[in-house]
């Protein structure tokens, strides 16, 4: 039998973080080196414990640019140049996350935000805005080789890096796969499984492979 039931994540207060966290994250920053922050990270990447859950926090506060109250990392979230990244409040990140940045990139991750696990992000040139819900599964991709010249590998030729945008309260299905250069409108949802290929308007529902408008919202 079906039922509805109230939201949990999407409906969550505002809490903030206490201070002393905010400053132990700040001190770690100012005494050890990136290389330093990943590897105490990787430490407690699968740590399941209270504790555990707390590092993971605080090394992400201390190894991003910018990250809000509220962040909560689940067990083997992968991190991939972190100082690029930008992350607002009451974000989640689900188990098995990888978030791929580019030293030269930006990675931006509005509040509200809950990540399914096992999601993966080429973060180069990303933004996702607030109250997002991002599937299990889903992918997106920022970049692409030209490849050209035929004569050489592709894996050789130059990288195009594409910005890709989620706009606000747009839902994201379960292993989709948002493809460079896409803007998915504000609260548009895609069906999960589905490969986007261009831009997906505001309120609307696109599905399939290539993905497709199915229906407007409403």
């Amino acid at each position: 039998m079906n039922r509805t039931v109230k939201a949990s994540f999407g409906l969550k207060p505002e809490i903030r973080d206490p201070a002393y966290e905010k400053e132990f994250a700040r001190s770690l920053q100012e005494s050890y080196g990136k290389e330093e922050l990943l590897e105490w990270y990787s430490r407690f990447a699968w740590e399941s414990s209270t504790f555990g859950s707390l590092m993971r926090c605080l090394l992400l506060r201390s190894l991003c640019r910018e990250v809000g109250d509220g962040i909560g990392v689940d067990l083997g979230v992968v991190l991939k140049h972190p100082e690029t990244f930008e992350m607002g409040n009451h974000v989640f990140i689900g188990a098995g996350v990888v978030l791929q940045g580019r030293f030269d990139g930006t990675c931006r991750i509005g509040d509200h935000v809950w990540i399914g696990p096992q999601s993966y992000f080429d973060a180069r040139n990303l933004v996702i805005e607030d109250f997002v819900g991002w599937g299990p599964g889903a992918k997106v991709l920022g970049s692409t080789h030209i490849g050209q010249p035929l004569d050489i590998p592709i894996i050789q030729t130059d990288l195009v890096i594409k910005p890709v945008v989620i706009g606000y309260g747009a839902d994201i299905g379960m292993s989709a796969v948002i493809m460079p250069g896409v803007t998915i409108g504000k609260n548009a949802i895609v069906g999960a499984g589905a490969v986007v290929t261009s831009d997906v308007p505001d309120n609307s529902v696109a599905a399939g492979v290539p993905a497709k408008i199915i229906r407007t919202r409403g």
